[in-house]
């Protein structure tokens, strides 16, 4: 048996090719849209990808096992479980097999079973995997959104990013019940989970890569619960807002993702070009590290430095349905190409389709070489802040998620998360600057950002965050 393990960095996201050498055929579980990756490990294992699969419909990235199965001319396997609302709408038309729970299926002397595990979604499959050439009992289990290393998916996402109103007590319900099923198995089945440490389908996942039933028993919080009431108030306590665009992403998949044939080479454009663009009130981003957007931007563009969490915020924060631009730092020879290249690749990901064309940093240069001014994001220390606040002279607005401020916050101080600041600006602020701060500093230079792109000028960002605030002795109030 050959397995192959894939893992997106940027996604926090890991998918399978799983094989059998004898018969030359191949499986993929829970492919991204970067199919290719696939296809380069399908062709150096010399196995062909047979039958394409996935635990679920997903809500943080746009599927690739449609395009993958086209591609090959694979099988596509789909879950069938979960009631009418959750039924794939293209399966008919590309021919898939549809699975229930029990159902299996072989990948040469490779048996895949499928176990209907509902709690992260209805309509949620995990994957006993036995290798019949060599045992009669399974080697491990493919549990996507279900069991993770040290957590367990969120049984919230339905209600908070899908939009289906009073469903995340229910979920917690089933899924508990599921984890019994789970447990049950025996303690030398390998866990091969479909995310790591990062990923927003739960609160605290581990970056270990996989794990046992027997470890994930003994270790796992989820799994030491033994009543069904204190494991849905555990489960849904603390979870972490869900970025606005899983909802997108959830409907995406459910659908039919788009075929995209490859990711799209990024168009270059000359500075002359952003004056337009800007004008037509398109949606801009500036790539450039927080500190450099700081010292000085074009008025209007939002800053998500291109770095591990860019494709969650640019999935928070730009729009699906227009055209929208990048400013990258492309100075650095091949390298600056790579960095385009890197991020309409993980746009593309989460289904952002619609990069009309990138700037050079030398647009931001220009901008001021032309005799027109540059906004900036005056920096605060606490002790600073703490000073303005003692005057009255200043408003705070804390930006980072809702359990963060219950835990600790400034007195007084009203919680919006970065995410939602675009839809909440009747909120802000607006008779004195507006000082906005998260945890360590990386956030609330984004929500600037935000701030000052929708007309709200006078923004300062605390720099190092409500950590330097707490750390110096300064009073904050905790959540009773």
């Amino acid at each position: 048996m050959i397995v192959k393990r894939f893992y997106d960095e940027t996604l926090a996201q890991a998918s399978y090719l799983i094989g059998c050498g004898r018969t030359g055929s191949a499986l993929v579980i829970d492919a991204n849209r970067d199919i290719d990756q696939y296809l380069r490990m399908a062709e150096s294992e010399e196995v062909a990808i047979t039958q394409v699969t996935e635990t679920h419909i997903h809500a943080d990235f746009v599927s690739g096992s449609r395009e993958l199965a086209g591609r090959t001319g694979a099988a596509l396997y789909l879950s069938s479980e979960g009631g009418k609302d959750w039924q794939y709408g293209f399966a008919h038309e590309a021919g898939a097999v549809l699975l229930k729970d029990g159902d299996s299926f072989m990948v040469g002397n490779v048996r895949l079973q499928a176990i209907h595990t509902p709690g992260h979604t209805p309509e949620h499959l995990a994957f006993l995997v036995t290798d019949t050439a060599a045992a009669t009992e399974p080697i491990a289990i493919v549990t996507g959104d279900f069991v993770f290393v040290g957590d367990v998916g969120r049984p919230d996402l339905l209600e908070k990013a899908a939009g289906v109103q009073g469903t995340m007590e229910a979920s917690a319900r089933t899924l508990f019940q599921s984890l019994q099923r789970f447990k049950a198995y025996p303690d030398y089945l390998q866990v091969w989970p479909g995310h790591g440490a990062g990923s927003a389908c739960g609160k605290g996942l581990s970056a270990v890569p996989q794990s046992t039933v027997g470890y994930e028993r003994r270790f796992n919080w989820a799994l030491a619960i033994e009543t069904e009431d204190e494991f849905v108030r555990q489960v849904l306590s603390g979870q972490p807002e869900p970025p606005r665009y899983f909802g997108e992403m959830k409907r995406v998949n459910r659908e039919g993702p788009r075929i995209l044939n490859g990711f799209a080479t990024p168009q270059w454009l000359p500075e002359v070009r952003l004056s337009e663009v800007l004008a037509r009130s398109a949606f801009v981003i500036d790539t450039r590290p927080a500190v450099d957007f700081a010292a000085g931007h074009i008025p209007g563009t939002i800053n998500i430095p291109l770095n591990r969490s860019f494709t969650t915020w640019a999935g928070w924060l730009t729009p699906f349905d227009e055209d929208f631009y990048l400013i990258v730092d492309d100075t650095s020879g091949d390298r600056g190409a790579h960095h385009v290249d890197e991020a309409a690749r993980d746009l593309a990901m989460i289904g952002l389709d619609r990069f009309a064309g990138y700037f050079g940093v030398d647009a931001v240069t220009g901008w001021a070489r032309n005799g027109r001014a540059l906004a900036t994001i005056p920096q605060l220390t606490a002790a600073e802040l703490a000073a303005q606040l003692a005057r009255g002279a200043v408003a705070v607005l804390d930006v980072r998620g809702r359990a963060e401020w219950e835990a600790g916050h400034l007195t007084g101080v009203p919680n919006i998360p970065v995410g939602h600041l675009a839809q909440r600006l009747a909120e802000v602020p607006r008779d004195r600057p507006v000082v906005v701060h998260c945890q360590a500093g990386a956030r609330s230079a984004i929500a600037a950002s935000v701030l000052q792109a929708k007309g709200i000028a006078n923004v300062l960002n605390l720099a190092k965050g409500y950590q330097e605030w707490e750390a110096a002795g300064l009073p904050v109030v905790r959540a009773t």
